[in-house]
């Protein structure tokens, strides 16, 4: 199949040219196995906070996926720092073990959205309307929206050789990721299911995790080029362990949310893509929490 070049688009209802349909039958919302599939992913989210859909991409699309990420990571902002599992700042006033005083090394490296051109495959996937029903549809919500943030909507991760993500959470209650580069050793996905909720940090549990000395609340997903991962990260603890080799690990990140008009946290933003933007600025002015955690 040679793949024609198209430009993102938001009332895309089908991605058959792109994703894999034989197995996700997304431009049939109404067909008997998308209702299955759907009903399985729910399933696994409620069970793991995790669902991986193996082959979401058709070859020919993951291979210029591959390309394109490979292409895109000359793109790539890099900054090292040490952070906490929250990113905030040290507190001497708290106990030397407690979670929000374990810093570890932390190597970032990302590409924008506004650096993303509007036909790669991850573009075209992260915008279509196929694809939003699908994930509102697995996650149980009547709709799901992009990021209206210019920069984090859609990001490509970079990981050379001796990077690696440590314990965090995401900002946002799911995230919806698609490798398309494995690296040649390590860089496996490690996550602790649900280990807090809006009524707790469970500060105690977190901090066995991040000082290592438990592994038992540890679950390991070895990615593959092409699988499409689901995640509830808002609440599950996770990271991604060092890579290793010769090849870069490259995923695609597809953030959604529950609500529209969402923008990511200022020091946040900046400290992840070294700068911020005008929508940015005034996001933060307005800012209501909407739970009690920390980060």
């Amino acid at each position: 199949m040679v793949l024609s070049v198209s430009l993102a688009d938001a009332e895309c209802l089908d991605l058959s040219d792109i994703v894999n349909t034989d197995r996700y039958p997304l431009h049939d919302p109404d067909s008997p196995r998308l209702n299955d599939l759907v009903a399985a992913c729910r399933a696994e989210l409620a069970a793991s906070g995790s669902a991986v859909l193996h082959d979401f991409l058709r070859p020919e699309a993951l291979e210029r996926a591959r390309n394109e990420g490979r292409a895109l990571a000359a793109k790539t902002y890099f900054s090292t720092r040490k952070v906490n599992a929250y990113f905030t700042a040290d507190d001497p006033a708290l106990s030397e073990t407690d979670p929000r005083r374990i810093f570890m090394d932390r190597t970032s490296g990302f590409v924008t959205r506004d650096l993303i051109p509007a036909d790669a495959i991850v573009h075209r996937i992260y915008v279509a309307q196929a694809m939003k029903r699908f994930v509102a549809a697995c996650l149980g919500e009547t709709r799901v929206w992009e990021y209206a943030d210019p920069y984090a909507g859609l990001v490509q991760n970079v990981m050379p050789p001796g990077t690696e993500q440590p314990w965090h959470y995401d900002t946002n209650e799911f995230i919806v990721s698609m490798m398309t580069q494995q690296p040649t050793a390590g860089g496996d996905f490690e996550y602790c299911p649900n280990i807090r909720s809006p009524q707790g940090e469970n500060y105690e549990g977190v901090g066995r995790v991040v000082r290592g000395e438990t592994r038992e609340a540890i679950n390991v997903i070895t990615l593959r080029p092409g699988d499409l991962q689901l995640f509830k990260g808002r609440f599950s603890l996770h990271r991604v362990t060092q890579v290793a080799g010769e090849v870069e690990r490259h995923t695609a990140i597809f953030a959604y949310s529950q609500k529209p008009g969402v923008i990511g946290r200022l020091e946040r933003t900046r400290q992840l893509y070294g700068r911020v933007s005008e929508a940015h600025l005034e996001a933060e002015q307005r800012l209501v929490r909407a739970d009690s955690l920390v980060d």
